[in-house]
């Protein structure tokens, strides 16, 4: 008798297994899709809670930023006005700073001012004394020679000690005169020499640097020629009629 192939051995069901085998394997699954579900579920929970919560930080952060805007706004307002009170007074330090150093430098330059003051009527005198001494008397007295050498030297080492210290000469013979550096105490009348330039030196003058110590003692020259700078201020002939003559001016009184 041949077995039907489509007849099922018996206590198998569809599936090929046992009746306990096939509720085992149904009851896996449903295990398995269960926990799969609750996986999915709690995700799903954890996820909103996430969304919540980070609604509930914006929320919050958009209320205390609201909140802190007046506050905030009030302490930058301090901040620049802090900010640019330091600026000034770092600016003003730095003024403070550049000015005390110049004056130092000013006050270093120029203390010989009063010692060189009192020392130019001394350079005076040597050059008074020099020039006092006859040439022919030179010539047969041999002390007074000695004298003389003595005095020039001493009259050479005066300025080169000057000339150590910035204190130069003002010699301005020859030169139109200048009311800041030149003192006018006579005209003379110098057909040679323009009009208004300095004829003959009586003292020179003398500089510190650029501070002047003493202004040379002058006598201007007057009836000669026009100086070339006189033409070029009058700008033609109606300009010189109308101007006076360069050393009219002067003060001879001086």
């Amino acid at each position: 008798m041949t077995a039907d192939p489509k007849q099922r051995p018996e206590g198998l069901d569809k599936t090929g297994f046992t009746p306990d085998e096939s509720v085992a394997k149904t009851a896996e699954a449903g295990a398995a899709s269960a926990e799969s579900a609750a996986d999915e579920a709690e995700g799903s929970i954890d996820e909103a809670i996430l969304k919540g919560l980070e609604l509930n930080e914006v929320e919050d952060a958009s209320e205390s930023i609201d909140f802190a805007s007046p506050r905030e706004a009030e302490l930058e307002a301090q901040i620049a006005e802090v900010k640019d009170q330091l600026v000034r007074a770092l600016a003003e330090t730095e003024n403070l700073r550049n000015r005390a150093r110049r004056e130092k430098a000013e006050a270093l330059k120029y203390a010989a001012a009063p010692l060189a003051k009192d020392l130019l009527s001394v350079a005076d005198n040597l050059k008074r004394a020099l020039a006092a001494v006859p040439t022919d008397a030179v010539e047969q007295d041999t002390v007074l020679k000695t004298l003389l050498t003595g005095v020039e030297m001493t009259d050479k080492a005066l300025g080169d000690a000057f000339a150590r210290h910035g204190i130069v000469p003002i010699d301005p013979v020859g030169e139109r005169l200048d009311p800041h550096r030149h003192e006018a105490m006579i005209e003379i009348e110098d057909a040679t020499k323009p009009a208004g330039t300095v004829a003959q030196v009586y003292e020179l003058g003398w500089l510190l640097g650029e501070r002047l110590l003493r202004p040379a003692r002058v006598a201007v020259a007057k009836g000669g020629p026009k100086g070339a700078e006189g033409s070029k201020a009058g700008g033609g002939q109606g300009a010189e009629e109308d101007s006076p003559e360069p050393g009219s001016t002067v003060d001879t009184q001086a």
